[in-house]
């Protein structure tokens, strides 16, 4: 059979240039016939039946068989190969070629490949949701994130948020924030079998996690999980994140933390929206349709914060997630409740709370106004820890600080300063702080008048009295009447 192009040559010679078809036929090296049959046609027949192939079809069935016992001994990586299956048939004894067994392995192959279905998604219908891995630079740092990605099919409009883990909170916490996004929830999401989300697959059937069921049953929407290994049936949102990588995050983007480089990410995106079309429609204009379809958001949003019992050591201290947190002193040996979220954590215990943003795991945050108790009477732990202290404080104990360490040095210095601590404790640190301030502006820093100055300038709170026990007298009692006692009360 001649190709296209032979055609071509045969026509134009012997339809344009008038020449004989002997002629014509003697310089191409075909015959006659085959010079009158493409006369009458433009283009190359094709076979309606395929060549036979006795060789293939002398192996076929030995290879048919091989290719169902190696199927369940075969993944991904470790698969198939028509190299392997020649192999395989040679030690056999067949005499067959590796070409022959190629065009079987890509028939076999193409016959059993699952056929696309193209999808019509509906204004509101449905969203399509997966966590990708990313690279950033955050405070100079490159590290590893996890990108968020929430797509809704009708508009192709998107929310995404970076976060330090992949894990159920960061999960949740991206659902809620990807809602106040879109103004709305579309009415059916759709997963991968993610652990934040299902528990365990039985029968075909998947039992949810339990504060996953809390988030659907909090905003009323649908969860629809893609089958066991088969990522591309939410192919929306594959190729999408992969795109938002190439796109909007290479070369690498920089920030001081994973919210600025978020941030900066969404603007990126909107700026891209102002061109990017969807079958010839606007993104704007579709998301702008589709808005209208969301569900509407609950009152209130859902708290996707994890809620958890610590234990306070002895150190006052409390291990979260990895890091460590100081509380108030009071608390020591006591349990505690942590609001873990993703971005802050939240400590409480007797009526008392302290709210620290959140460290990564190995961190540390100690913050040693918690321990003013203990340092009001532990004038050489002040001295240990007096640099982090008075950053804490602030002004004017830092002036404070400078002034009594070059005057007295730093152990006489710590004294005076656990003295006022003191102060602090039973007056409050506004109070105690005026009183400094007026010392200082006068060149009061001699030990002892200074510690005078605050404890007689700092307001005192009165003690209150219950009414029923104010008509009653009490005497104050003296050393000597503890004496007279021990001898027996006697004269």
């Amino acid at each position: 059979m001649l190709k296209m192009d032979q055609v071509h040559v045969i026509r134009h010679k012997v339809l344009i240039e008038k020449q004989s078809i002997r002629s014509v036929a003697r310089q191409l090296g075909v015959s006659r016939n085959t010079v009158c049959k493409y006369l009458g046609q433009s283009a190359p027949l094709r076979k309606s039946s395929p060549r036979p192939q006795p060789v293939l079809e002398a192996v076929r069935t030995r290879l048919d068989q091989l290719c169902e016992e190696w199927q369940a001994r075969t993944t991904p990586k470790q698969r198939l190969t028509g190299t392997r299956l020649h192999r395989q048939l040679r030690e056999e004894g067949f005499q067959v070629g590796k070409t022959t067994i190629f065009e079987y392995l890509r028939e076999h192959r193409r016959q059993r490949a699952e056929v696309f279905i193209p999808l019509i998604y509906k204004r509101g219908e449905a969203a399509q949701v997966d966590f990708f891995d990313v690279t950033v630079e955050e405070a100079g740092e490159r590290r590893r994130a996890w990108k968020f990605l929430m797509y809704l099919m009708y508009s192709s409009y998107e929310y995404v948020w970076l976060y330090d883990r992949c894990d159920q909170l960061s999960f949740l916490d991206a659902h809620v924030r990807a809602f106040n996004f879109f103004g709305g929830v579309p009415q059916r999401l759709i997963y991968d079998n993610l652990t934040a989300a299902v528990r365990r697959i039985i029968g075909g059937e998947r039992e949810l996690t339990e504060r996953f069921t809390a988030l659907v049953s909090h905003y009323l929407f649908e969860p629809s999980f893609t089958r066991p290994g088969e990522g591309h049936d939410k192919g929306g949102v594959e190729s999408r994140g992969k795109a938002i990588r190439l796109q909007h995050l290479t070369p690498i983007p920089r920030g001081e933390n994973l919210r600025a480089i978020s941030q900066l990410l969404l603007a990126d995106l909107q700026c891209a929206y102002l061109t990017k079309k969807k079958e010839g429609e606007s993104v704007l204009l579709r998301f702008a349709e589709e808005r209208d379809y969301l569900r509407p958001l609950p009152a209130t949003p859902f708290d996707a914060r994890r809620v958890s019992l610590v234990s306070v050591t002895s150190r006052a201290t409390v291990q979260v997630e990895g890091a460590t947190y100081s509380v108030p002193s009071t608390w020591a040996r006591l349990d505690a409740t942590a609001y873990v979220g993703v971005e802050e954590i939240r400590l409480t215990c007797r009526g008392q709370e302290v709210v620290y943003p959140k460290e990564r795991s190995g961190g540390k945050v100690i913050q040693y106004r918690n321990y003013l108790p203990e340092l009001a009477h532990k004038p050489q732990a002040v001295r240990q820890v007096a640099p982090e202290l008075i950053a804490e404080l602030g002004e004017p104990f830092g002036q404070l600080w400078q002034l009594l360490v070059a005057t007295h040095g730093e152990r006489e210095a710590a004294r005076v300063l656990a003295r006022i601590l003191g102060a602090i404790l039973d007056h409050g640190e506004a109070a105690v702080g005026a009183a400094l301030r007026q010392a200082l502006s006068q060149g009061r820093i001699d030990l002892l008048a200074l510690s005078e100055k605050v404890h007689a300038t700092a307001p005192r709170h009165p003690t209150v009295v219950p009414e029923a026990l104010r008509g009653y007298e009490v005497e104050a009692s003296r050393a000597s009447d503890y004496d007279w006692l021990l001898k027996g009360g006697v004269q």
